[in-house]
């Protein structure tokens, strides 16, 4: 069955009698003979290994503060060497790090998660070099997260099944996360494409924890406390109450352009409920909305240009002890027309002020019209991570 998604169309699917996620998703967890943590969710094949361990040198990741803007950078020099789509071969499945065989995931698998062999972020940061300057360790945590073993298939072409199986994941990653105090911040995203970054084209995204709070969280945190101050109310309510640039008609969140979007075309999916922050806030019913949301842009994205568009996409959670921040995914689709690349230039680079080429209300209304056709979502497609422990493999 496939239900229509279109403004005027069931943006939903119903839960069909079901209050609860009916599947029990099992988390292995293997260990790099690098040290490197590794999670497999769903069946792990008898006798898997692991590969050959990292070599890479992680000595120089550190934090430097722009004294002109009080705003730190990280320094990751080890990351330029991280691995790309290999060149055209006639398997080039086999050649990917991250499929089924691959250096990363040498063994068959429905869906993992790994710390990266190039972070930006430590767990046990060393110290920072001693230069001329104010410096800081960077700590925390990066994680690559495999949506499906399938090579190729976009974040829209992945199945009702696999769709709720990567929410639990991002769930289950992010619980865990935020439950170590050092963690300030947790943010998953996708870098959706060669343009946004992507350097390879299996579906992947990833998960960063930061030890420290990032500029925009701390500004939008401010925001959310001067306003409580003010108004007496919740940003975060008050926002969602105000998306009105509908794109998709959904009765757990808000999908709709912002009011004052930085990118042409930017999607924001807010949360309604107050006190839905973080993804372990999720009820079933959210899930199945959340997950119909989110694969709804982006088969919007490709439908209105064409193509398999190139966006990033972040999943924004309450920080610590905001109770009215509401759970948001952004999309930032890189093309402001079919042809025409958005790129942050000059200006917006050199004072951060973005500069929008198209008038937010006719892009929600142009992504609004568009007619979907997608495989029904259900809570029969939801999951619950049930931990097997850890596994020692060579």
């Amino acid at each position: 069955m496939r239900e229509p998604t279109g403004r005027g169309g069931a943006a939903r699917a119903r839960l069909r009698g079901r209050d609860r996620a009916v599947n029990a998703l099992s988390r292995h967890e293997l260990e790099h003979p690098d040290g490197r943590r590794v999670l497999v969710y769903g069946a792990l094949a008898d006798g898997a290994g692991l590969g050959p361990g990292a070599d890479t040198q992680l000595g120089e990741i550190h934090r430097r503060l722009d004294a002109l803007t009080g705003e730190w950078i990280i320094v990751t020099p080890q990351r330029n060497v991280r691995p790309n789509d290999p060149e055209p071969v006639d398997d080039k499945e086999r050649a990917c790090p991250i499929c089924p065989g691959g250096i990363e995931l040498p063994f068959a698998y429905e869906a993992a998660v790994f710390e990266n062999r190039f972070p930006s972020l430590l767990a046990e940061p060393p110290l920072p070099p001693v230069v001329a300057g104010e410096t800081a360790s960077a700590g925390g945590r990066c994680e690559v997260v495999v949506y499906t073993s399938r090579h190729g298939v976009s974040f829209g072409a992945l199945t009702p099944n696999e769709l709720g199986r990567l929410l639990a994941i991002w769930t289950d990653r992010s619980r865990e996360l935020w439950a170590d105090d050092r963690h300030e911040f947790v943010l998953a995203f996708e870098n959706r494409g060669t343009d946004a970054g992507a350097t390879l084209s299996h579906p992947h995204g990833q998960i960063y924890a930061f030890d420290h709070l990032p500029p925009i969280a701390k500004k939008k945190l401010a925001a959310h406390r001067v306003h409580r101050e003010r108004e007496g109310g919740c940003l975060g309510c008050a926002v969602a109450a105000g998306d009105t640039r509908t794109v998709v008609d959904n009765e757990s969140f808000a999908v709709a352009v912002p009011f004052a979007p930085r990118w042409p075309y930017e999607v924001a999916v807010r949360a309604r409920r107050h006190g839905l922050g973080r993804l372990a806030d999720l009820a079933p019913a959210e899930q199945v909305d959340l997950i119909c949301a989110l694969r709804d842009v982006a088969l919007r994205y490709n439908a209105f240009f064409g193509e398999e568009t190139p966006y990033l996409m972040t999943a924004q959670e309450a920080p610590r002890g905001e109770p009215d921040w509401h759970l948001a995914f952004e999309f930032f689709p890189l093309r402001r027309s079919r042809t025409a690349t958005k790129i942050r230039a000059s200006v917006e680079t050199a004072t951060g002020v973005f500069l929008n080429d198209v008038l937010p209300e006719v892009a929600a209304t142009r992504l609004a019209e568009i007619e979907l056709s997608a495989p029904a979502v259900a809570a029969e497609h939801l999951f619950s991570v049930e931990s097997v422990g850890l596994e020692v493999v060579s």
